[in-house]
């Protein structure tokens, strides 16, 4: 039996989807950036996949508990929900190579630019589409990441965007659409599907 192969866009949290705050320590400084949930409402609509993969090193740098993260990607669903959007799914690395809490410090293969929590989700939804992938983000780490797993890579403004652009933060790279926001973002994928 096949199964319905369903398009999926997978998005970084911080900078694409909230307002880019540092290492978040207060639940109330998450904010969605202004159209974000307008923006996951429209794939919802369009039937194709919105899912969070996101790196979240606090809990390996000692700033934080693991469940703290949780309740972050909670309100994070909640804000969404406000909006009538949600999320396929969510996926998070808590690691980092030279973190200062054992449990989380170690090479991993879930820490963006790596696939592992594109592979996972795979696994998770055998109805998602590889072929009809992409990665939205800020970092030249979710460029990265979209070139490590065969997806179509959209570099939003927002967050850290123009610093990256700008080759003053990570690293320079060229992703397949570069735009000012998940809004516009959303627009060229819907666009890129229509041609497919």
């Amino acid at each position: 039996m096949t199964v319905s192969q369903k398009p999926v866009v997978f998005l970084d949290r911080d900078g694409t989807l909230n307002v880019e705050a540092g290492y978040i320590r207060d639940l109330k400084d998450l904010r969605l950036i202004e159209g974000a949930g307008e923006s996951v409402r429209r794939l919802n609509s369009e039937g194709i996949a919105a899912v969070l993969v996101t790196n979240q090193s606090g809990a390996a740098r000692g700033y934080y508990s693991e469940s703290h993260i949780q309740d972050l990607n909670a309100k994070l669903v909640k804000l969404l929900q406000s909006e009538n959007a949600f999320l396929d799914d969510l996926y998070y690395c808590p690691h980092l190579p030279d973190g200062t809490v054992e449990k989380y410090t170690q090479v991993c293969h879930c820490r963006k630019p790596a696939p592992g929590l594109v592979e996972q989700a795979y696994k998770d939804h055998p109805e998602f589409d590889p072929s009809k992938a992409f990665v939205v983000g800020d970092k030249a780490t979710d460029v990265e990441l979209a070139s490590n797993c065969g997806a179509r890579s959209i570099l939003v403004e927002t967050g850290y965007g123009k610093q990256v652009v700008a080759g003053e933060y990570q690293w320079i790279v060229t992703p397949d659409y570069q735009t000012s926001s998940i809004t516009s973002a959303v627009d060229w994928i819907l666009e890129s599907l229509k041609s497919t």
